[in-house]
């Protein structure tokens, strides 16, 4: 059995992946509506990937035979001003949730709960990933410019969804 403070933090996690699919699908929709498709698309993937990470914490509390409590999902609408805001909107997230990643990983390391801490090792690294790519969303837009905007839209529009490879115990 988990230790309760670590089953509520894991269960708060599947929560907050959950609204990052939602704050994604709203950044893919801000960019559908601006006829940006390749960002649309990129923001499509990246929701898809948060709704797999919500998935993969479920079935470890599941695996461990605790209950998951889904709460309700807070509106991710946001009213971006320019094209960049979503891109920036995405690495504070990608911070927030790295944080909250990490949160658990001290919480388990205080509780001596190896395991969790062995389940969260693939997740410290994703969101090392996570990051970077946000990082570079930002680079290559500022690079580009408003003008070469729509090169930089083809080349996301050439994404596609991978699942995650967590192999759960």
């Amino acid at each position: 059995m988990l230790h309760k403070n670590v089953v509520k933090l894991l269960n708060e996690q599947v929560n907050k992946e959950l609204f990052s699919a939602y704050l994604y699908l709203d950044m893919a929709n801000y960019y559908a509506k601006e006829g940006l498709n390749g960002f649309e698309n990129w923001f499509k993937i990246q929701a898809m990937e948060e709704r797999d990470h919500a998935m993969l914490f479920r079935q470890y509390l599941l695996n461990n035979g605790h209950e998951v409590k889904f709460t309700a999902i807070a509106d991710p609408s946001r009213d971006y001003k320019n094209h960049k805001e979503p891109l920036t909107g995405a690495l504070e997230h990608e911070h927030y949730v790295t944080d909250s990643i990490h949160a658990i990983y001290t919480e388990a390391v205080a509780v001596k709960d190896y395991r969790t801490m062995q389940f969260l090792d693939w997740f410290v690294k994703e969101q090392g990933e996570e990051e970077m790519n946000a990082e570079d969303n930002i680079r290559k837009y500022e690079l580009a410019g408003e003008r070469a905007l729509f090169m930089l839209d083809h080349a996301f529009a050439g994404r596609s969804y991978s699942a995650p490879s967590l192999e759960l115990d």
